[in-house]
């Protein structure tokens, strides 16, 4: 079994984190939020992975040198941005004559790709969508489906608060429909080849299940995946609440709150208190500073009795001993003014 993950976004609701790192390679806990994505698909039978994307590209390199086992990577380079449904056609060659998975690789989920596998076989399905249940669907967009699950369209997204089913964002796809595409164009596969393949009468089904969801879209969200994972909520993911990387100095005076994540080689100096908050490598927290609701990334540096509130600072980033922040977003490489 194989698989397209659309790692390619440029991630512009995450920054400043992605200024740096594409977002599918955004830690989460101990290893990248795309190593969750493709060890999810190896427990489910997927043996190579086809990647590409033409933002940060060079990060992915390392990413791919590092990983060793299931499933395969092949990388496919590309000189401009394809669009979701480009991405999957330019991968029609690398991704076999047989059904595939197509996902996309900011999303954490525990699906039973199994289960959906075998309700696309059952159904005699062209396409089969992952579909979830949400209360409200003003943020992404409605689909519709008859009593036997077959979609018959989609819908623009609501005005009022609606609860509906919405494209959770992991397809099964047979191929030779997307054979009347073009490789290299930029497409949608939600606006051009979903519809498509509907009007032209070919079989698409939802999969609607009860699997744990979240889209890294935000870093609210990339917050409350840590949360969820601390609390069990992604079926086969289990850490320690607090999680603190081997190698990380706490002093025995600092608190860590439960919901903390500390990545390796970071420092936390005396009477500091940290809340809610995700550190990653080589994070220094000066002492008595206070850490709440925020993402620091790679070799942020808070100064002494600095506050953090709710905040992202970015990559390389500082906060000046005795500043307050609250509500901001740090460039990478750059100090937060002084408050």
């Amino acid at each position: 079994m194989k698989a397209v993950v659309l790692v390619g976004g440029e991630g512009t609701r995450m920054r400043p984190l992605t200024q740096t790192v594409p977002k599918p390679l955004l830690p989460l806990m101990d290893r990248h939020a795309l190593d969750h994505v493709l060890d999810h698909l190896a427990r489910h039978g997927v043996h190579e992975v086809v990647l590409s994307s033409p933002y940060l590209e060079h990060v992915f390199h390392p990413f791919i040198e590092a990983r060793h086992g299931d499933p395969a990577i092949a990388w496919i380079t590309e000189t401009h941005a394809l669009g979701t449904g480009g991405a999957i056609v330019n991968a029609l060659a690398s991704a076999g004559d047989e059904p595939f998975f197509a996902l996309n690789g900011d999303i954490l989920t525990d699906l039973d790709l199994t289960a959906m596998r075998s309700a696309h076989e059952e159904q005699g399905a062209a396409v089969t969508i992952a579909l979830h249940h949400v209360e409200d669907a003003r943020a992404f967009g409605l689909v519709a489906s008859d009593a036997a699950g077959r979609i018959a369209e989609f819908r623009e997204k609501p005005e009022d608060p609606i609860p509906g089913d919405i494209n959770a964002g992991t397809y099964l796809l047979d191929p030779r429909v997307l054979r009347g595409w073009t490789p290299g164009d930029t497409i949608s596969i939600e606006r051009d080849i979903f519809p498509a393949v509907i009007e032209a009468g070919d079989p698409v089904y939802g999969f609607v299940s009860e699997a744990y969801w979240l889209d890294l879209g935000t870093p609210e969200k990339y917050l409350q995946a840590h949360f969820d994972m601390f609390e069990g909520k992604v079926h086969g993911v289990s850490y320690p609440a607090p999680w603190v990387a081997d190698g990380v100095a706490v002093d025995l005076r600092a608190h860590l709150g439960r919901w903390v994540a500390v990545g390796a080689g970071a420092a936390i100096g005396p009477e500091v208190r940290i809340d809610d908050s995700v550190l990653h490598e080589g994070v220094r927290v000066g002492a008595g500073a206070v850490v709440t609701g925020s993402v620091l990334a790679r070799d942020v540096v808070v100064g002494e009795g600095a506050i953090v509130g709710s905040s992202v600072v970015g990559q390389d980033g500082s906060v000046p001993a005795g500043a307050r922040l609250t509500d901001a977003r740090v460039d990478a490489g750059t100090e937060a003014a002084a408050s």
